[in-house]
């Protein structure tokens, strides 16, 4: 597999850093689908989850969006300093389902406390889950000061408030733990889009490394011999393999298939830029994926753009049980 750089830049961060921020509005309503998408949902608080209040008063999505930018550059920054200090302290949070190590390092732990505690000081009853656990000894107040950028106000010119029990952030503070212990950073970053075509006949797969031999079962059963499986780490990585990145070093595929237990931190935000580009994330049997409730998924996925999606779906066998495992 190529190389997978880290890339820093203040909008375009929806590119790489808002694959490890996910920001979630409780009904889909469509107010900033274009460059950006806002959907599914409240929920119960996960393991580093900060609850609402009662009544939490009401929240300005474009406001809520700026934090979050802001979030996602203070994360990346943090990211990049312990990535060039090469002092990671990397340790295992214990294994996957499928036995993998679950890495952890200094750069997940202060990119989620960099995260966390801005958009909880800015917007204290919002519920707010992570992946790694927050501290309470290691409470940072971040002072945001209400300035939303310019090219912010240039794509979102009308604002929106909403109730705060209706939103929800997911936060994963560092995509792909394992290709970030072992790979150099890449300066850089831009803008995403979708690719000018797909080969949804003998499509390129992008799958997960500690399951590549499952879906490659798969694909042989849906397309026969002639498609590639991709082998990855980061489910932001493999969301972007389906778009147009001009990192020369970025895996190309043309499906995304996942078919075992995952947490909802690490796909809501590729999940919210692939739905606000056109394209579609489902679970295997082709529902909408809920952000409500408990902080993983059963059912597996699949990602596409400019498919037919349900076509797709229809194609794969029958994964429910081996979703479930």
């Amino acid at each position: 597999m190529a190389p997978m750089g880290i890339r820093l830049s203040p909008l375009g961060v929806a590119v790489f850093f808002l694959l490890g921020l996910g920001l979630l509005y409780h009904l889909y309503s469509g107010f900033l689908a274009g460059r950006f998408s806002l959907f599914g949902l409240g929920g119960e608080p996960a393991g580093g989850a900060a609850g609402p209040a009662a009544d939490g008063g009401m929240v300005d999505l474009r406001e809520m969006l700026a934090v979050s930018v802001l979030a996602a550059v203070r994360g990346g920054d943090e990211v990049r300093r312990v990535r060039e200090s090469n002092i990671l302290h990397e340790k295992s949070k214990g294994k996957t389902r499928e036995g993998a190590d679950d890495k952890m390092t200094s750069g997940d732990v202060l990119s989620n406390r960099k995260m966390f505690y801005l958009l909880k000081t800015a917007f204290p009853s919002v519920q707010i889950n992570t992946e790694e656990h927050v501290d309470a000894s290691d409470k940072e107040v971040i002072v945001w000061n209400h300035k939303i950028p310019e090219d912010i106000l240039k794509e979102v010119t009308a604002t929106r408030e909403v109730p705060a029990e209706s939103v929800t952030v997911w936060i994963d503070p560092l995509d792909a733990t394992q290709e970030y212990t072992a790979w150099a950073m890449v300066d850089g970053g831009s803008n995403v889009k979708a690719r000018s075509s797909y080969n949804e006949k003998t499509p390129r797969i992008i799958v997960s490394r500690s399951h590549s031999g499952m879906v490659k079962q798969v694909a042989l059963q849906t397309f026969g011999n002639q498609s590639t499986i991709i082998p990855a780490g980061g489910a932001g990585y493999k969301v972007l393999a389906l778009l147009d990145v001009p990192d020369m070093n970025q895996e190309k595929a043309d499906v995304y298939i996942h078919v075992t237990y995952i947490k909802k931190w690490d796909i809501c935000a590729g999940n919210a830029i692939l739905k606000a580009l056109g394209g579609h994330m489902t679970t295997l049997s082709g529902e909408e994926i809920s952000y409500t409730g408990t902080d993983g998924i059963e059912g597996g996925l699949l990602a596409s753009i400019k498919m037919n999606h349900q076509a797709l779906v229809r194609k794969l066998p029958d994964l429910e049980k081996t979703g479930h495992k």
